[in-house]
């Protein structure tokens, strides 16, 4: 399938966020050809950051939010119309900083969409400042002699909150990641990737990784077992895991509270009342 926009691309040469649109636009072109999807009723939506300017790549129904707002967004859309299937990209200043708020409670209300995270660890847009997943001892534009603060580890975060599929990827690997996005896309649930992002320009960590991660789920982990889980998402030193951690099945916010009814189609919109009374 066809996803190019006449947009020019203007991420640097050889940012990872290249990594993370080859492998969307190949999950995407997989789905509508073996899992029926269709992309009319596929919507993206971004924040603000370099991450953002990947729904101008994509030939998809998308929305820009607000920086951090991203799921307030995919609340909006999916509650709207709840048919569609929705994908947010966000990067981790936006989420994790910007969006903390917003991330905690979707992943407790299990809301059935797809989060993508563009994780390079640094503001990139605004030219290096220290991000909540900035490694202790980072030195950027806001933290000159090294930062002091100890970095968020994001997966513990959303299992802690409620998310149910959790995982990891690396943008260096397009194929496990487009994998990763099938199985995620395909959930029923609050599912939220991060994605271990090289920022070229502020914080090059492509060797890094690349001699570190190694794919957890071909070792046979048990992605029910939320211990274990939560355990392998603080692996991080010589050995860094990537792959799908953790994934339960729970029902999900929209279908608890739209009761099989769709906004969308109604005549009129009904108030907040009706809808948690169920009398749409």
């Amino acid at each position: 399938m066809n996803l190019e926009t006449p947009a020019p691309n203007t991420w640097c040469p050889g940012c990872g966020d290249f990594g993370i649109l080859a492998a969307f636009k190949m999950a995407v072109s997989e789905m509508v050809e073996k899992d029926g999807l269709d992309p009319r009723k596929l919507v993206v939506a971004s924040g603000i950051g370099c991450h953002a300017k990947i729904v101008d790549y994509l030939k998809l129904n998308s929305f820009y939010s607000l920086h951090g707002r991203v799921p307030p967004a995919l609340t909006g859309i999916k509650l709207a119309n709840p048919e569609l299937t929705v994908v947010g990209f966000s990067g981790d200043g936006d989420l994790y900083g910007e969006g903390m708020g917003h991330l905690i409670h979707t992943c407790r209300r299990n809301l059935n969409v797809t989060h993508i995270v563009h994780n390079n660890q640094v503001f990139a847009l605004t030219t290096g400042q220290v991000t909540p997943t900035s490694p202790i001892g980072f030195k950027g534009r806001s933290t000159p002699k090294g930062s002091v603060e100890y970095p968020i580890n994001p997966l513990q975060l959303v299992m802690g909150a409620g998310a149910t599929f959790v995982a990891r990827g690396f943008s260096g690997d397009v194929q496990q990641l487009k994998k990763i996005m099938i199985a995620a896309i395909k959930h029923k649930g609050y599912s939220l990737i991060d994605v271990l992002q090289p920022c070229v320009s502020f914080n090059d960590t492509g060797k890094f990784f690349r001699e570190r991660v190694y794919d957890l789920n071909a070792q046979g982990h048990d992605t029910s077992n939320f211990d274990l889980a939560y355990k392998k998402a603080a692996e991080w030193g010589d050995k860094i895991p990537t792959g799908i951690f953790y994934q339960i099945s729970k029902p999900p916010f929209d279908e608890l509270l739209l009761r099989g009814n769709n906004p969308s189609k109604l005549k009129e919109v009904p108030s907040i009342k009706k809808i948690l009374n169920g009398e749409m």
